[in-house]
C-alpha cells in the first residue's frame, strides 16, 4: 500500500472531513479556514479549496469507503459533504461571504504594550513598531529588556542589508520602543498583548495585574495558542476587552493572527483588533475560544495520524514525510515538521484536543509518547523522528 498517492490520501482525506466538519459546526468561515491553513502551515492551498478542486462528490466517496473499512468515525463523511452534492454546489460558493467590508478601528490605537521578552514577545514588538506603533515591553530584568532591543536590531539590520528597508527607517522603528520593567508603565497604552509562559495560573495573576494598571477601555489580547482566554477574562473586571491575538512563530515573518473571541468579547474590540492586524500587515482569520483553534485543531490530528500509520508498518517515516512533501506541495512531511515543533509541544496539543473532543482517534500516538518520554524531542534535542 506504500505508493505515494495512497499514503497521500491515508492521511489528508481525514484532514480535509475535519476542516468539513469545522465549517459545518459553524465555527469559522471557509475563507478563514482556508487562509488559516495557507498562513499558519505554508501550504499552497487551505482545505476546502482543496476539496473543491478534487472535487466533493469524489472527497465524500472516498471517505466513504474509509469509513466502512475503518469505522472510524473520523472517516465518516461529513454531512456537509453530503448537502454540498445534493445541491452541486461547492464550499467556494457556499461560503462566499458576499465581499464583506473591510474591518475598522472602532477604537483608537497608537500606543501597543507587549508584556514578554522570549522569541515570540520580541518579534511582536518589533511588528508594532515597525508599523508604526509605540511600543512599550515589559520584562523581569534589564538584561531582558536588552535582550529583546538587540534582537530587534539585529532583524532590522538584515532587512536594510537586503535593501528591504532604509535605514532612517531602521532608527525611527527603534526610536518607538521603550522597555521597562515595571508593569505600572503600561497604565496609558491602548491595547496590551501578554506573550508569557503558557501557565494558567501565571496568567492569570499577569491579567489581575492588567485589570487594575490599564486604562478603562483598553484591550488585554493574548498570545497564547492553548490556555482558555475566558478563564483569563474571569480574572479581570472587563472581559468584554479580553481577545486573543494568536501569533505563528517567527511574528516577523509568518503572517496569519488567530483572533479568537469569547463569549464574553464585545463586537468592537473583535472588529477593533481584526482591523489592527490588517494596519500591521497580517492576515487575520476569526474562531471561537476553544481547544486548538483552527491551525493547531486543524494540523496536529493529521501528524498524529502520520505516526499512526508508522505504527502500522505499510510505510517508513521516510517514505511517508516523501510522499507528502512530493504529492501535496506541504512544505515538509509531518515526521520533518514535528521535529522542528517540539514532539513535548505536539503530544500536549495533541492531548488537549483529545480531552476537548472526545474522539477516540484524537488519542496520542503510543511512539509520540514514547518519543516524549525518552527526551527525543526533535531538532532542540539533536534526535526526534529523524537525527540532527
Amino acid at each position: 500500500m506504500s505508493d505515494q498517492t495512497t499514503l497521500r490520501d491515508t492521511l489528508i482525506l481525514p484532514y480535509l472531513n475535519h476542516a468539513a466538519r469545522m465549517f459545518e459546526s459553524g465555527y469559522a468561515s471557509a475563507t478563514d479556514i482556508d487562509n488559516a491553513m495557507r498562513f499558519g502551515c505554508g501550504y499552497p492551498q487551505g482545505p476546502l479549496a482543496t476539496i473543491d478542486e478534487l472535487g466533493v462528490a469524489a472527497v465524500r466517496d472516498q471517505l466513504a469507503a474509509r469509513f466502512a473499512e475503518t469505522g472510524d468515525n473520523l472517516h465518516r463523511p461529513a454531512d456537509v459533504l453530503e448537502k454540498l452534492v445534493a445541491e452541486g454546489s461547492t464550499f467556494a460558493e457556499s461560503g462566499a461571504a458576499g465581499g464583506a467590508a473591510a474591518p475598522e478601528l472602532k477604537q483608537s490605537i497608537s500606543k501597543v504594550g507587549v508584556v514578554g521578552t522570549g522569541t515570540m514577545a520580541s518579534g511582536i514588538v518589533q511588528v508594532f513598531a515597525q508599523a508604526g506603533y509605540d511600543v512599550v515591553f515589559v520584562g523581569r530584568g534589564e538584561d531582558k529588556l536588552a535582550g529583546v532591543r538587540t534582537f530587534i536590531e539585529k532583524g532590522l539590520g538584515k532587512l536594510v542589508e537586503k535593501g528591504r528597508l532604509e535605514e532612517a527607517d531602521k532608527e525611527a522603528t527603534l526610536g518607538r520602543l521603550t522597555g521597562s520593567t515595571t508593569r505600572e508603565d503600561l497604565a496609558d497604552v491602548d491595547i496590551v498583548v501578554e506573550a508569557i509562559a503558557e501557565d494558567l495560573a501565571i496568567k492569570t495573576e499577569l491579567y489581575k495585574d492588567l485589570d487594575r494598571i490599564c486604562k478603562p477601555g483598553a484591550i488585554l489580547a493574548t498570545t497564547t495558542s492553548s490556555m482558555p482566554i475566558t478563564k483569563l477574562g474571569e480574572a479581570t473586571t472587563r472581559p468584554e476587552a479580553v481577545i486573543g491575538m494568536h501569533f505563528f512563530n517567527p511574528a516577523t515573518i509568518m503572517k496569519l493572527v488567530e483572533v479568537v473571541t469569547t463569549e464574553q468579547t464585545s463586537a468592537e474590540v473583535n472588529e477593533t483588533v481584526l482591523a489592527l492586524c490588517a494596519n500591521v500587515k497580517k492576515v487575520a482569520v476569526s474562531c471561537g475560544d476553544r481547544s486548538g483553534f483552527i491551525v493547531n485543531c486543524l494540523l496536529f490530528p493529521y501528524l498524529n495520524d502520520a505516526v499512526k500509520l508508522a505504527e502500522s508498518g505499510v510505510a517508513s517515516i521516510d517514505e511517508i514525510d516523501a510522499a507528502i512533501k512530493e504529492t501535496t506541495g506541504f512544505p515538509m512531511g509531518p515526521f520533518a515538521l514535528l521535529d522542528v515543533v517540539g514532539n513535548d509541544v505536539s503530544l500536549a496539543i495533541q492531548k488537549e484536543l483529545f480531552a476537548e473532543f472526545g474522539e477516540p482517534g484524537f488519542a496520542p500516538a503510543a511512539t509520540l509518547e514514547a518519543k516524549v518520554a525518552e527526551g527525543a524531542l526533535g531538532r532542540k534535542t539533536g534526535r526526534g523522528f529523524h537525527t540532527y
